[in-house]
Formats: C-alpha cells, sequence, structure tokens
C-alpha cells in the first residue's frame, strides 16, 4: 500500500507530500491520528513546499546580483536615508497604488542597496520583479528592435512588478535606445511600479536622452506617481572612520 501510495504522489508531482508521507504514516501509526487529520497534514507539507518552490523560482527569475536585503542595510553609517521611511516602503503599498520609486544619490551611497532590498521584499511577497543594470536593459530593447521581437520583450517588462533598473547615469544612449526606453514606462505607466537608482537629477536627464520633448513626457509619467528619495550622506565603500585613541594620561610634574 505505501509502494502505491508513494507511485501515485510520484505521478501527481506532490513532491512536498513525498518526503513527508513516510514520517507523517508513522506517526500516524504511533500516535493513532485520524485519517483526516494526516490528510491535512500531507496536504499542508505540499502547500509549504510548494510555497518554498515558488519563491525560489521568483528569486531565480529576479535576476538579483547580489543577496543584500533591507536588514542587512547600514543604516547607521548613512545618516542620508530615512530608516522609517524605507521601512514604510518595505510594507510594498507603493506596489499596490502602481508608484515609481527614484533613488538619487552620488555613487556608493547605497542606491542599489536600498532598490534589492526592496525587489527582494516583493519577490518574497509573492511578486514578480526583475532586476537590470540599465545599459543592459537598453542594449536588449535596441537589439530587439534589429530581430523585430521588441513587441514581445515590451510585453514581459511592461508585466514585470517591480522592474527595477539599475544605475541609469552617464551612458552613452541612441535615439533608438532613448525611444524604446520611453515606450517601455509609457506601457508601464500607471499599471506596475518602476523602481529606478540614479547619479543624475532629474534636470541632467535632458543630456543624457538628448531629446527635450521625450524626457519631458518621460520625466512627466515616472514622477506623476512617485516616491523620489534623495540620498545626500557620505559613501559607505569608505573605509571606517578610526577609532579614536584613548587619551593619554597627563603627567604630574613635581616641583624641585
Amino acid at each position: 500500500m505505501r509502494d502505491k501510495l508513494h507511485a501515485l504522489i510520484d505521478q501527481l508531482r506532490l513532491h512536498g507530500m513525498a518526503e513527508a508521507l513516510d514520517t507523517e504514516l508513522a506517526r500516524a501509526e504511533r500516535e493513532a491520528i485520524p485519517a483526516a487529520e494526516l490528510l491535512l497534514r500531507l496536504l499542508a507539507q505540499e502547500a509549504a513546499a510548494r510555497r518554498e518552490r515558488s519563491l525560489t523560482y521568483r528569486l531565480v527569475k529576479a535576476r538579483l546580483p547580489w543577496r543584500w536585503s533591507l536588514d542587512s542595510f547600514p543604516f547607521d553609517r548613512q545618516p542620508g536615508v530615512s530608516k522609517t521611511q524605507i521601512q514604510t516602503l518595505a510594507g510594498l503599498d507603493f506596489l499596490r497604488r502602481a508608484d515609481n520609486v527614484l533613488l538619487i544619490g552620488k555613487p556608493g551611497t547605497g542606491k542599489t542597496g536600498l532598490a534589492l532590498g526592496l525587489l527582494r521584499e516583493a519577490c518574497l511577497n509573492g511578486h514578480r520583479g526583475r532586476f537590470y543594470n540599465a545599459q543592459v536593459l537598453l542594449d536588449e530593447l535596441y537589439a530587439s528592435l534589429a530581430d523585430r521581437t521588441t513587441t514581445k520583450l515590451m510585453g514581459k517588462l511592461s508585466r514585470m512588478q517591480p522592474l527595477l533598473i539599475d544605475e541609469l547615469g552617464y551612458l552613452t544612449i541612441k535615439p533608438e535606445q532613448a525611444n524604446a526606453f520611453f515606450r517601455l514606462m509609457d506601457q508601464r505607466y500607471n499599471r506596475v511600479s518602476t523602481i529606478i537608482t540614479t547619479n543624475l537629477d532629474l534636470p541632467d536627464w535632458y543630456g543624457l536622452f538628448d531629446k527635450k520633448p521625450l524626457v519631458d513626457a518621460l520625466i512627466d509619467r515616472l514622477q506623476h506617481h512617485c516616491i523620489t528619495i534623495r540620498i545626500d550622506g557620505p559613501s559607505l565603500r569608505s573605509p571606517d572612520p578610526p577609532e579614536p585613541l584613548p587619551a593619554s594620561p597627563k603627567r604630574r610634574t613635581t616641583q624641585a
């Protein structure tokens, strides 16, 4: 009977239940557990295993380059960031409202760490998001124009919740890339959230994209529902300052 159960469970691909079956059957025999409770325990094991597999799948698909989290962010070393504001964002209400998050600051101030922490939090809570380096994203959009897969790529990118675009800064952008990027942001507008990190304040985007009407429209859509965080603080890549040396004890002088 046990072999038949294993065979049927394997056929149905109930992997979580398969792992727990022998343990739960032994416990049921030992403690005279009713059949309904045994079934409930096995189904609970299967549900937990499926949640774990789904989470693993979302984290893999998100392409997180580092395993950073908001719990590990050194808020004590970055006075330019409000820990309370970031913890509020971690509640993910901004995703429900389809708000964007724009993190502006100099290199090394923690923009990417905070953005990755928010993306990871979204994945942990059932959302399917994706990390993209800005240059890689622009290159993929440009390549899709050549092989005529732009519509398919845009469709995929426009559903990601959230889409994290990292290091939108001093890049060389072709006109076709600028147009494709605007199309992407237009498709995502008011539907899903985009997280962008940049070392350029918004007025500097005119020089980056070199098309004033396009930048006007892009900034208008981006800022309509947007939480802007400007990080004015030290670089976290700098070594910690040395601990001050203890004061030397004063010598007592004696008069001859």
